[in-house]
């Protein structure tokens, strides 16, 4: 099996651990951090996989990440709950049911299901 993992940037590891973990219930699968504030970070929830790498120096910035589910409407339901979601939920034209939002870090999360492609 292969897979594609995003990297996203983040100023403060502790933060973005915060949010992820706490808040969007992703389970850390590694920890590299130094200080808790800087290193990289693994999480995982539901076979979705995501990097946290700060402070990501050389890469650039504010990136997006999409996230594809089998229930889009539970998680909206879940983290809206917690969460200030910037963009409502959505069926799109090209056959995808979609919500999303932005990290502390301006990075942008857009979650989708039901894709048709």
């Amino acid at each position: 099996m292969s897979l594609a993992i995003p990297n996203l940037p983040a100023a403060d590891l502790a933060i973005a651990r915060h949010f992820y973990v706490d808040r969007l219930g992703f389970c850390v699968i590694f920890d590299s951090s130094e200080g808790g504030t800087s290193g990289l970070l693994g999480l995982e929830r539901e076979g979705m996989r995501i990097n946290i790498d700060a402070p990501m120096d050389g890469h650039g910035r504010k990136a997006c990440v999409t996230l594809e589910v089998d229930d889009v409407d539970a998680l909206y339901t879940e983290w809206s709950a917690s969460l200030n979601l910037t963009d409502p939920i959505v069926d799109q034209p090209w056959g995808a049911r979609t919500f999303g939002f932005q990290d502390p870090d301006d990075n942008t999360v857009f979650v989708l299901s039901n894709v048709t492609w």
